[in-house]
């Protein structure tokens, strides 16, 4: 990524020449006028040699010299002085709870980060007020216990809940990072899955400018802060968003990665340099960077290296290297640093080791960060980010400063603890240490007086979570009439009903304004692209040419007032475009509707732990995972095949799954969703599996409503004349429903066997209400026992169950303990596969001939029927015995 230094200029007079020349530019014309004869040079050396000789990063010093360094605008003594209590606080939190309760925490992140937060905090995060939105701040997670020890200093925290820090089970205590879900009053992001903070925090930022852009937000100048760890960027999301930020300018978003060298086990880049790798990514992605690398104590010594030595050594020593340095002494560093050159030694002769050694790195020095976070918040047309250089522990000594092992470290020794004590002047007497007593100035003192102040000329607290937002009208379900309507012999997918019910919203005077709908790439497959016209493509830019299609009805339109997220070949995008709009109404007081669609194999699967940090931040919206189920992608194949989507997302405490066979079903669950999400303000958000085969929809039946939203409901009753015929409750979702009523047909027509077929819209729902019946009864022994809602459906309906799913035959299985007689799950274990429906079908055998053969299998095990009708199904339906299992992986 860099070329290699020379090690000496072997023509200073040429060199001194060129950079007068340069200045004098400067001087006369201006830094773009020196800019663009840079280019030019670059170019004509590119052009004439083919190649490219040039640099993506910069030198290995701060950004922003001491010159340039705004005067500080706070008291520097106070400050420090409040940035030992709270280092403290979040040290001592740790160590109680290891000691009261062994539940530990991380104390080295927060010490190599103090100094970042509380320059941020005292003087560039606003809070939310009446008439003003606040900053956003994502917090690095292992920091958490340093936030804590803050809110404790302004009261929001008591000493009882910190000692209960990481023990939240009997609801009194703080949880052990950033999890909205749990401390709902207080956090705003979860952010402890590394990578995700970064991603979500970009297209926050983006979707603040979408708001803005379309009216619905004022522009008040709001920042989103991201607050990283170097380790962290190693994750692929932390960077897949930062060409984002950067094509659409997006100047509203800082970056602050605490480059400490350290990642959990040892140094990011031990054989190189993390911030000189961070610098050229986001320099080529179009962001600002500012690099803060050395404190102020260095500033004398930089502008003394007439030679350049110190520069280049600076640049030499690789990231191993400085861990080392900082886990040593001064006179390790004056050795194995500067002992490298003897001008160098001179350079430092007259600095004692303990000089040397208090020769901080830029991010422990107030006045180095304020320039930096100063100069980002300035920055117009473009994102920020700020690499700060910091020491993980700072400031705990011998017990895990600099160390391989402090990412760990929960436990520290009376010596450390009172050496800790001692580095920072802590007001804490040696009979206290073993008690380790929290730290609070007293509300008149000049601490606490200078502290209350600040807070209240930025406004509230942060971090703060607020979701008052007034609760919406939503439509009755009469507006979706046209879904609710027997289609006649016209065949209509769920997709496209889907489509219809989403045109229906944007329609609607009020919520029309509200709905947000969110593709990766794929309007067209699923049937979106009339809403190009209608509502347009969100741009930042607009449309700077003339589409392809400009001459048909359904051109693709981008408008900068667009109301369509187009994300591109993106489904982590698109989720954290989801997330921030599904969050809108905490965030930015906007009731966002955010509806996702997406091939339902890449969705969950692709993005899970998007998902769950979903449901941790309290997203409300839907997700709609089209072309689902494993045998309805006609000619797609193993990795386009969704056979366990609804899996997954029976894992997610609040999502509400449904898998939908008809237009009417999806209505009700849409409608319903709107009510809960929108007018109850649930803090639930919805998946919904579409499918793309086109089949004639009947009419909502009449009172079928409740049974849909519960998950299960009658949809045909067996024939009550031949009540004497051997009977069976045949159940199905999604695209197997209609195979289950075609079987109910065969088993009449064939074997004289009646059934009931039910719609079984959601089996994980049948689940937790079957859950929720068995743990009532097991906290009340005594009172009549609670029957779950799958038992109460099937009271008067004798014979064996069989559930027919286009899922894993797990899907199904949920319900299994609920049902009194025999159980049979029919589902599509093992990989897709490429063919037709009516091939997967077969080959996963979830076929009509399939689930009539189960279901007579079931009636003969129960003795209903002789057992030879199985095999004369079997011979009826050639149904070959040696079948290849589907669920093998041969």
């Amino acid at each position: 990524m860099n070329p290699p230094l020379a090690l000496r200029d072997v023509d200073p007079q040429e060199t001194r020449e060129w950079l007068e020349a340069l200045e004098a530019v400067v001087a006369a014309e201006g830094r773009p006028r020196a800019h663009y004869l840079i280019d030019q040079l670059i170019d004509a050396d590119a052009q004439r040699h083919g190649d490219l000789h040039g640099r993506v990063t910069t030198a290995y010093v701060n950004t922003i010299g001491r010159a340039q360094q705004p005067a500080y605008p706070g008291d520097l003594a106070l400050e420090a002085r409040l940035n030992a209590y709270i280092r403290w606080n979040a040290m001592v939190m740790v160590l109680r709870a290891g000691k009261h309760s062994n539940v530990g925490g991380h104390i080295a992140t927060y010490q190599s980060a103090a100094v970042l937060y509380d320059v941020g905090f005292n003087h560039f995060f606003r809070g939310r007020t009446e008439r003003y939105g606040g900053d956003m701040v994502y917090i690095q997670g292992h920091s958490a216990p340093g936030i804590y020890g803050r809110a404790y200093l302004e009261g929001r925290i008591t000493e009882a809940q910190l000692d209960n820090f990481r023990r939240e089970a009997g609801g009194e205590g703080l949880s052990s990072y950033p999890h909205p879900r749990l401390m709902p009053d207080f956090w705003q992001f979860p952010t402890v899955s590394m990578g995700l903070g970064p991603l979500t925090a970009a297209y926050q930022a983006r979707f603040m400018r979408y708001l803005e852009y379309r009216g619905l937000l004022a522009h008040q100048g709001r920042k989103v802060w991201a607050f990283l760890g170097d380790g962290e960027m190693d994750q692929p999301e932390s960077l897949a968003a930062i060409s984002l930020a950067g094509r659409e300018r997006l100047d509203n978003l800082i970056f602050v990665v605490n480059c400490n060298l350290q990642r959990l086990d040892g140094p990011v880049r031990g054989n190189a340099k993390i911030v000189q790798e961070l610098e050229g990514a986001f320099r080529a992605a179009g962001w600002h960077v500012i690099k803060v690398l050395w404190g102020s104590g260095w500033d004398d010594l930089l502008e003394r290296d007439a030679t350049g030595l110190l520069r280049q050594r600076m640049m030499e020593c690789v990231d191993g290297e400085y861990q080392t340095f900082k886990s040593q002494g001064g006179a390790y560093v004056r050795e194995h640093f500067f002992g490298k050159y003897p001008v160098l030694l001179e350079l430092v002769a007259h600095l004692s080791d303990d000089d040397i050694w208090a020769l901080t790195r830029g991010g422990h020095d107030f006045e180095k960060v304020y320039a930096a976070y100063e100069a980002a918040s300035r920055k117009t047309g473009c994102p920020s980010v700020v690499l700060v250089k910091t020491v993980k522990g700072f400031g705990m000594g011998e017990a895990g400063e600099g160390q391989n092992i402090n990412h760990q470290l929960k436990k520290m020794s009376a010596d450390a603890v009172r050496a800790f004590r001692d580095r920072f002047d802590l007001p804490v007497p040696d009979g206290q240490l073993e008690e380790m007593p929290y730290l609070k100035p007293a509300p008149e003192s000049a601490e606490g007086r200078y502290f209350a102040a600040r807070r209240e000329a930025l406004g509230g607290y942060v971090p703060a979570r607020v979701a008052r937002v007034a609760p919406l009208a939503v439509p009755a379900l009469e507006a979706f009439a046209t879904q609710l309507k027997d289609s006649g012999e016209r065949g209509v997918s769920t997709t496209m009903s889907f489509v219809r019910i989403l045109a229906t919203l944007l329609k609607h005077p009020e919520l029309g304004k509200l709905v947000i709908p969110i593709v990766p790439d794929e309007s067209r497959t699923f049937g979106m692209e009339g809403l190009f016209r209608q509502i347009g493509i969100h741009a930042y830019l607009g449309q700077l040419y003339t589409p392809q299609d400009a001459g048909q009805l359904s051109y693709y339109k981008e408008a900068k007032d667009g109301q369509i997220l187009q994300e591109g070949i993106n489904e982590s995008g698109a989720i954290a475009s989801w997330i921030a709009a599904g969050t809108a109404y905490s965030n930015h007081g906007v009731a966002a509707i955010p509806f996702y669609i997406f091939y339902s194999m890449f969705g969950l699967q692709r993005v899970g732990d998007l998902a769950w940090a979903a449901a941790d931040a309290r997203t409300r919206g839907f997700l709609l995972g089209a072309t689902s189920g494993r045998t309805t992608l006609m000619g797609e194949g193993l990795q386009h095949d969704d056979g366990h989507s609804h899996v997954l997302s029976s894992v997610i405490p609040n999502c509400i799954s449904y898998d939908p066979t008809y237009a009417y079903e999806l209505a009700v669950i849409i409608q319903d969703g709107l009510r809960r999400m929108y007018a109850e303000q649930e803090d639930i958000y919805y998946y919904i599996t579409l499918l793309n085969e086109n089949y004639p929809n009947p009419a909502l039946p009449m009172g079928s409503e409740a049974g849909i939203l519960k998950g299960l409901y009658l949809l045909r009753a067996a024939d009550q004349g031949a009540w004497q015929a051997p009977r069976a409750q045949l159940m199905g979702s999604g695209a197997i429903l209609r195979e289950v009523l075609a079987a109910s047909e065969m088993l009449a027509h064939d074997f004289g066997v009646q059934s009931d077929v039910w719609s079984a819209t959601s089996l994980t729902e049948l689940r937790r209400d079957g859950l929720a019946a068995e743990r009532w009864n097991l906290l009340h022994p005594q009172d009549e026992p609670r029957i779950s809602y799958v038992q109460q459906c099937l009271q008067g309906h004798p014979g064996p169950v069989l559930v027919a799913t286009d899922y894993m035959k797990i899907v199904a299985d949920q319900i299994r303990p609920f049902v009194p007689g025999r159980f049979v799950a029919l589902g599509t274990d093992g990989f897709g596969r490429s063919d037709t429906r009516e091939s997967l079908r077969s080959f996963f055998e979830v076929d009509r001939r399939f689930i009539a053969l189960a279901a007579l299998k079931a009636l003969a095990d129960d003795g209903l029927i002789a057992r030879q009708r199985v095999s004369e199904a079997m011979q009826r339906y050639e149904i070959d015995p040696g079948k290849t299992d589907p669920a093998s992986i041969q």
